[in-house]
């Protein structure tokens, strides 16, 4: 029976669903402040709060399966802990860049988010192929 290690893997759901729960709650707040039940009332912050939860669900909900399945191929702890770190920080600075409108922020957090996703990906095929 083999042994997996889980420890970076919950690294990366605990940081990344906080920071999921800190977008969400400021789409909350949002709606409370603006008195907006529903979509974004045409209001453009309310829109980039919406905007920037989802693009965050998006990212984190694949790229988290993708490291359950490399903590099952076994990948070295160093590795997990790059992979983990270099997305939470794409994905911080793409969430700065959205709601403070900062392209330069959000593109750089966007080109780490696919970057660390690539490279997961790639990882994840040649642990596979080469057992």
């Amino acid at each position: 029976m083999a042994i997996y290690d889980f420890h970076w893997f919950a690294v990366h759901i605990a940081l990344n669903g906080l920071l999921l729960w800190l977008l969400a709650v400021n789409v909350s707040r949002l709606r409370m402040t603006l008195r907006i039940a529903y979509g974004d009332g045409g209001n453009n912050d309310m829109n980039q709060a919406i905007r920037t939860h989802a693009n965050g669900v998006e990212n984190v909900m694949i790229y988290s399966f993708i490291l359950l399945a490399l903590t099952f191929v076994g990948v070295a702890n160093w590795v997990m802990a790059t992979m983990v770190l270099a997305f939470l920080a794409g994905r911080v600075l793409h969430a700065i860049g959205m709601l403070q409108r900062n392209f330069t922020a959000r593109r750089v957090g966007a080109g780490i988010t696919f970057l660390a996703e690539i490279v997961a990906i790639v990882v994840l095929l040649v642990g596979v192929f080469s057992k």
